[in-house]
């Protein structure tokens, strides 16, 4: 029944909502579960990330960005996800390469080929079996990633970006989605929770009764 199945969006898509509704409903079902996410899915992790997401780190270069990434991903494939799809669980990550070619190519202009080359290396060609990809408008995710952090007292370095950098993510998701149909499935996070819920489930509970 293993299979590694990513969440991925824009700021505001929901999708970490949406990982933890599915999680609590496939723990019920009984099956086999490793919930994660990145680039917070390790100790070493979560260092990282606090650098990347520092708003006071508003000079990192975009080269950097993607190695401290793809190094976090690096330690997450080896330490978290590979031992658990061994283990013959289904695991959830909130975010995985994907996200780095829509943020770091799209958004940041890299090259996407240096970036294919960093990010198998790091990653072990490990390929997500199902991503839900999550869209809605820039404007809209951005002013509730916004809400939800002065909410929460916090900040992050991704969304004091422009608009134009989150719309240059968000049509890099979509070309991204369009050049894989088979893997990708493509939801309207802009409904209510809980109608994004039913089509989330519908996907997930499809690709895991295939595996059995």
């Amino acid at each position: 029944m293993q299979g590694l199945i990513t969440f991925e969006g824009i700021e505001g898509s929901g999708k970490s909502t949406q990982i933890k509704l599915a999680s609590d409903y496939l723990l019920q079902k009984k099956i086999p579960l490793f919930v994660t996410s990145e680039p917070s899915g390790t100790d070493i992790g979560r260092k990282i990330g606090g650098i990347l997401f520092d708003p006071y780190h508003d000079y990192m270069c975009a080269e950097t960005e993607l190695f401290l990434f793809c190094a976090a991903r690096a330690q997450h494939v080896r330490e978290k996800i590979i031992p658990a799809l061994n283990a013959g669980k289904v695991v959830l990550c909130d975010r995985f390469y994907d996200a780095t070619y829509a943020y770091q190519g799209f958004g940041r202009g890299l090259s996407r080929d240096i970036i294919k080359t960093i990010n198998d290396y790091s990653s072990l060609n490990l390929k997500p079996d199902l991503t839900l990809l999550f869209d809605l408008p820039a404007e809209t995710g951005l002013k509730r990633a916004i809400l939800r952090n002065n909410s929460l007292n916090t900040s992050d370095r991704f969304e004091k970006e422009n608009i134009a950098f989150h719309n240059r993510v968000r049509e890099g998701y979509l070309n991204i989605c369009k050049s894989e149909p088979g893997r990708f499935r493509l939801i309207d996070a802009t409904p209510d929770v809980d109608i994004i819920q039913k089509e989330v489930l519908a996907h997930i509970m499809d690709f895991i009764n295939k595996r059995k």
